[in-house]
């Protein structure tokens, strides 16, 4: 299998990253474990096929202070709201999958959007359709439709959030236009 050679400069993103988590992995950062870990990353990187991450070249950090912020608000509320379910309604509780076609087609905001989503106490996601975009949320007290179509809404606005953070900028007018209509 022929494969386009990456360069060193795109590829060093990957190369440091791998070798954070090999310390973190091993819980030890001493300059020994990191150079290891640089050479398992090479070989890593060299002999596995590994997609390159389109970034969107722009990031707005006055859009994901307030999206972080959000972000947390949001898993201690739905970490209360298990926690009654837990307690209050054990196993009547009723749960649905949900199919979530997303507005971007970018390998990192879908990652990013299912992750997040994924973080949040109450959703999981089961499945990803990478030629439509679309995540299987598993949601928690997802009763009928109306409660579906709120679990679809929230996990677009966090797409929407972070396609404002560090979507391309066809991606952010296509947003804006939307917001507009």
């Amino acid at each position: 299998m022929n494969r386009k050679r990456i360069s060193l400069r795109q590829e060093l993103p990957l190369l440091v990253w791998l070798v954070i988590v090999w310390g973190a992995l091993w819980q030890n950062f001493s300059p020994g474990n990191l150079l290891f870990g640089a050479l398992i990353a090479v070989v890593v990187a060299r002999l596995f096929y590994l997609p390159p991450v389109e970034l969107g070249g722009r990031f707005n950090l006055l859009r994901a202070v307030p999206f972080a912020l959000l972000f947390v608000a949001k898993v201690v509320t739905a970490s209360f709201q298990v926690l009654y379910l837990a307690l209050a309604r054990g196993p009547q509780v009723i749960s649905a999958v949900v199919a979530v076609p997303l507005r971007s087609h970018s390998d990192l905001l879908v990652t990013a959007t299912g992750h997040v989503t994924a973080l949040i106490p109450g959703s999981l996601v089961v499945e990803v359709d990478r030629s439509t975009s679309t995540l299987y949320i598993h949601g928690i007290n997802v009763r009928n439709a109306d409660d579906a179509a709120r679990l679809r809404k929230d996990v677009r606005d966090t797409e929407a959030g972070l396609i404002r953070i560090m979507g391309t900028q066809a991606e952010l007018s296509a947003l804006n236009q939307e917001a507009g209509s």
